[in-house]
């Protein structure tokens, strides 16, 4: 097409909508706080509901809900009339979503949530709307153009909404006190979830962890670390505290007249080591960061496993 510059549009478009997300980050006061409030005590579930590409981001802001600690479903507003208004419970919290709030077929749902006291938060840029009228807590959206210009399909108007839920999750999250580990109970799978195991998880456990005594002969102590197979072998006190480790590097740089000497003379003192509660994540880091490819486990300074550098692999951590 002659004159056509895509370009040009795609950053008309993108400066249009970073515009209204300016707008409504601007915006955000007591309604945002209040609703945040009402969520943290929702004793039942978040139940997003919307028409048409609100509803989609209805149900964006519901995985992101449940995927973050907060329990959430969608209801589709038309099912609703046919049967699914059951789904929704008294302890539940609706969140509705309409840009202009004059959606019919949210009509039933409203309703219901007046019936039952259930509170109603609106995510409108339409205050006066039937939503926003009926609604416990009105969340306006600015009333921004969308970027599709005289067509106006739904475009600054979604990118809005699906802003304003991710701030209501995060802020739900931080006011919950929500952690990483958290997050891994419900997101288990994918590199985010390998990165959010933990050590635990990964090590391998006490008794097949390589550990010898400070005045090991150290031909027994590299029979041990050669059947264990994990390029090292860690050194523990009369008490069982681990005091040393002694690695390949070690035993090159002690070759002469190493058979005469003790696993306590060669180790190298107060190795890095995790506790099993720690985030498999950041074990990879420390074993990158030092250039070490094995790390012990301890608790109150005592071994209780190992992890080696191919479990993190092998568990797609990095």
């Amino acid at each position: 097409m002659s004159g056509f510059d895509a370009v040009a549009v795609g950053r008309r478009v993108l400066a249009t909508e970073a515009e209204a997300l300016g707008a409504l980050a601007e915006g955000l006061g007591a309604p945002f706080v209040k609703a945040v409030e009402i969520l943290f005590a929702c004793k039942g579930r978040i139940v997003c509901t919307g028409m048409g590409k609100s509803g989609h981001v209805a149900r964006k802001i519901t995985a992101t809900l449940a995927s973050t600690g907060a329990p959430a479903m969608f209801v589709h507003p038309a099912e609703a009339s046919h049967g699914d208004l059951g789904m929704i419970g008294q302890d539940d919290v609706v969140l509705a979503l309409s840009k202009s709030g004059d959606v019919r077929e949210l009509a039933d749902v409203i309703g219901y949530a007046h019936r039952f006291n259930i509170p109603l938060l609106a995510m409108t840029a339409n205050p006066e709307s039937q939503l926003g009228v009926a609604a416990t807590l009105v969340l306006q959206l600015p009333d921004a153009p969308e970027a599709t210009g005289e067509v106006r399909a739904p475009t600054t108007s979604t990118t809005l909404q699906m802003a304003l839920g991710d701030a209501l999750a995060v802020a739900l999250l931080e006011r919950r006190g929500f952690t990483a580990r958290d997050f891994h109970v419900f997101h288990p799978g994918g590199k985010l979830g390998a990165m959010l195991r933990t050590v635990g998880d990964l090590m391998h456990r006490l008794e097949e962890a390589p550990l010898v005594g400070e005045s090991t002969p150290m031909p027994d102590a590299i029979r041990v670390m050669t059947e264990r197979r994990l390029g090292i072998v860690g050194v523990v006190s009369a008490d069982g505290r681990l005091i040393g480790i002694v690695t390949d590097g070690d035993l090159r740089r002690n070759f002469d007249g190493l058979a005469d000497r003790t696993a306590g003379e060669i180790m190298t003192p107060d190795p890095k080591s995790v506790t099993a509660e720690a985030l498999a994540g950041d074990a990879a880091r420390i074993m990158n960061d030092s250039r070490i490819t094995a790390l012990f486990v301890v608790r109150d300074g005592k071994p209780v496993g190992v992890l080696h550098v191919h479990d993190v692999l092998s568990a797609g951590v990095v």
